[in-house]
């Protein structure tokens, strides 16, 4: 069985959309100092405390936790 992807290789694959999820991997996808191996703490303290982050993009981000969430339980129980 193929290991899941990461969080940010989850959300890179999700630039073409055309809403807040798509927005926010499209952010990332541009942002060298993106914190890919920081957890979604280390990445919600990083959007907030370093980037200055409207409440919005921190709530997109917990939404597409959550999305990431129910794709990494279909690939373990695939």
């Amino acid at each position: 069985m193929p290991k899941p992807k990461s969080f940010t290789a989850w959300l890179k694959t999700h630039t073409d959309q055309r809403n807040a999820i798509g927005d926010l991997a499209r952010d990332v996808s541009a942002d060298p100092d993106w914190p890919s191996r920081r957890g979604r703490q280390g990445q919600l303290d990083y959007l907030e405390e370093e980037c200055g982050a409207i409440t919005e993009a921190i709530e997109t981000l917990d939404r597409a936790w959550d999305q990431y969430e129910a794709y990494r339980a279909t690939q373990v129980d695939a």
